[in-house]
């Protein structure tokens, strides 16, 4: 029976949860701080006695005691180089697909262990605040989005000793965990596919070439298509953004309007290519075959819908996050890396 009391009466104490519990405090205080030796019959029974008496833990005591905040943050970080674009970083990180599912498959994992996600934008201007909120102590570890081989806060958090997991191999060598992709194999599935529906003359828009990942979509569509004899492979280099697409295709459609198949390497820039397609009077696939990346929503929301690459991406931020637990709990101290298989999603564009 829930203990109930007037309004501006006392909270409830951990001896009154022991009462109702029929425990020792002692007990109580050792659930309430995760020892992890405590029999499952009692942790439910204090658990219980906490839900019927309303009894709401210290959080700063329980930090002195565990040092730990029971926070994560998830930290999507931006080199010097891409501060000046025209659209602002906010708006690209909160509408991209990319960063809801890497949020929702992160929490799959954290919530059930009562661990909280703060997320931090960290454009360049930001980067010392962020770094000082982390040095802080606020989170027991960061998840990181850190796209670009000049990027320093991969290193920093290291030398720094705060665990960490990235969201894509590194293109330095760290002592860090990360999960990725096999983004060329990724890119050859999309090359294979265009070659396996006859397109002959291929291009492909890539993201950002101080990228990882964009080196690496562009490398193996390249491979695929030179093992057929396609020694030359137009591209031009995006953003990840619809605009960047759009402008993209623009340029290479000018440059060499014989281009019949096209792969984009975000599905973002995919529907922006689309639209450039459209205006130039290119029907999609009857003129020009479109292949994307990512499946994301917006593949589905691309007209005609956008055949694309799916990364899987909401069981890698899981993956993210039950390492960076195990980092910080120390079962698992030794860097790992987790790599993930892509596949080919057919759908109407290709």
């Amino acid at each position: 029976m829930t203990i109930s009391r007037p309004d501006g009466q006392r909270s409830p104490t951990l001896e009154e949860v022991a009462e109702w519990a029929g425990v020792s405090r002692s007990t109580v205080s050792r659930v309430i701080n995760g020892v992890s030796t405590v029999d499952p019959e009692l942790r439910e029974l204090v658990q219980r006695a906490i839900d019927a008496t309303g009894y709401v833990p210290n959080l700063a005591a329980r930090s002195l005691v565990t040092r730990r905040t029971d926070s994560v943050a998830l930290v999507v970080s931006e080199p010097d180089d891409r501060t000046e674009q025209a659209e602002p970083f906010l708006n690209r990180i909160f509408t991209d697909p990319f960063l809801g599912r890497i949020t929702a498959g992160a929490l799959e994992v954290l919530r059930p262990e009562g661990i909280h996600l703060v997320i931090m934008p960290a454009e360049s201007p930001a980067h010392h605040h962020v770094l000082r909120y982390l040095r802080q102590g606020h989170v027991d570890g960061v998840l990181l989005i850190s796209s670009s081989d000049e990027d320093p806060l991969p290193q920093q958090l290291c030398d720094l000793g705060i665990p960490a997991v990235l969201s894509a191999r590194p293109g330095k060598p760290l002592p860090m965990s990360y999960v990725d992709v096999e983004q060329q194999v990724g890119a050859k599935l999309a090359a294979e596919h265009l070659l396996a529906i006859g397109r002959h003359h291929l291009a492909t828009i890539s993201g950002p070439l101080d990228m990882p990942s964009s080196q690496d979509r562009l490398a193996g569509f390249r491979a695929a298509l030179a093992v057929h004899g396609h020694a030359y492979v137009p591209s031009a280099a995006g953003n990840f953004t619809r605009a960047s697409g759009e402008q993209a295709a623009r340029e290479l459609f000018a440059a060499h309007p014989e281009i019949d198949g096209l792969f984009v390497a975000n599905d973002l820039m995919a529907e922006g290519a689309l639209q450039a397609l459209r205006d130039l009077g290119r029907r999609v696939p009857e003129d020009v075959a479109v292949v994307g990346f990512d499946n994301s929503i917006a593949a589905l929301q691309c007209r005609p819908q956008l055949t694309t690459i799916h990364q899987p991406l909401e069981e890698m931020a899981a993956e993210m996050a039950r390492l960076l637990l195990a980092r910080i709990g120390k079962a698992d101290p030794k860097p790992r890396s987790v790599i993930f298989h892509p596949r080919l999603v057919k759908r109407e564009s290709a």
